[in-house]
């Protein structure tokens, strides 16, 4: 048995934790193993949890043995397969893997976090690797490719939100947040999950709940619900620009109209010069900044607010109009 292994994409890294049932039984997830390599770095303690046991056959249960035994240097590939190192040897091997992988994210002081995917005929592996002493060091979720890769295509679609007349009023991407005000003026804020093109489930402080799109309008509306809005993860929480009339230094926040004046200023720099310098230093891009720009200024469920519909140079994409009435 070979397998492929690559480094996860975004959308990906969401499947490396425990989901709901319902997504479990969407993505076909099997179960996971957690592992950490104990006190001296050199043992390999793991266990196993059920999600859907009704997919554990012998077949799967040799398949997964042979891929962490082989990542673990316990089994070597045949000579026709692909040679893999074995990141799962030990804390060292693993730290060393994750420090020079460029696609590591440090999530603190102590460490790095790596998801990586491995692909075999039939199954998906997720795998998220955190090499710190005194935490787990593996989770590997485990799924069925074909449905797994069934339901991030579809997921690619967005989660659509409504008006009770069906009028769409915005997309978001899988994960993305949106925030709106109760009747009495609170602010409410829910982590959406595509299900399918009529359901999505959110998660908030008081708890998760499964919507059919419809059900969550009426209630929207029901309820004296205003001012929606999406919380797009593509976009930076704040980023720098110029006042088109003067020319003036701003700061622009994800989720608020208007713009704010900053004290911040590189010098011996035009305004315009010191906003691509600063979003420069914090990574963000100039179809971010176009973005932002405009959703401070038409608000933030248009087309013009989401990033993905401008280029490198933060220009708007042309046929853009048309082709979100594709979309539809």
């Amino acid at each position: 048995m070979d397998f492929s292994i690559r480094t996860a994409t975004p959308a990906e890294r969401m499947y490396s934790y425990s989901q709901s049932s319902q997504i479990e039984g969407q993505t076909g997830c099997i179960g996971h193993l957690r592992a950490d390599f104990g006190s001296d770095g050199n043992s390999f303690y793991s266990s196993w949890a059920d999600h859907n046991a009704s997919l554990k056959d012998q077949a799967f249960k040799d398949e997964f043995d042979h891929l962490i035994n082989t990542l673990r240097g316990l089994e070597a590939p045949d000579a026709s397969q692909t040679q893999h190192e074995a990141i799962l040897r030990d804390r060292a091997v693993l730290t060393s893997y994750c420090y020079r992988h460029p696609d590591s994210k440090r999530p603190g002081f102590y460490g790095r976090e790596l998801t990586l995917r491995a692909d075999t005929q039939k199954h998906a592996y997720i795998l998220r690797l955190n090499p710190k002493k005194g935490d787990y060091n593996l989770y590997c979720y485990c799924y069925r490719k074909d449905w797994f890769d069934r339901h991030l295509n579809n997921a690619e679609k967005g989660i659509r939100f409504i008006d009770p007349n069906y009028k769409e009023l915005f997309r978001i991407e899988d994960g993305d947040k949106i925030r709106y005000f109760t009747n009495s003026g609170e602010p409410r804020h829910l982590i959406c999950r595509y299900i399918d093109d009529y359901h999505f489930e959110a998660t908030s402080d008081r708890g998760k709940n499964l919507y059919h799109i419809c059900e969550f309008a009426e209630q929207y509306q029901n309820q004296g619900c205003h001012g929606i809005i999406p919380l797009r993860q593509s976009l930076p929480e704040r980023c720098f620009s110029t006042l088109g009339t003067t020319g003036e230094l701003i700061v622009i926040t994800k989720g608020e109209n208007g713009y704010s004046p900053t004290d911040v200023f590189p010098q011996n720099t035009s305004p315009k010069e010191g906003a691509a310098a600063l979003n420069a230093a914090n990574g963000v891009t100039k179809a971010q900044e176009a973005a932002m720009v405009a959703g401070s200024m038409f608000g933030w469920e248009t087309t013009a607010a989401n990033p993905k519909n401008y280029d490198a140079l933060g220009q708007p994409i042309k046929n853009l109009r048309r082709s979100h009435a594709a979309e539809r």
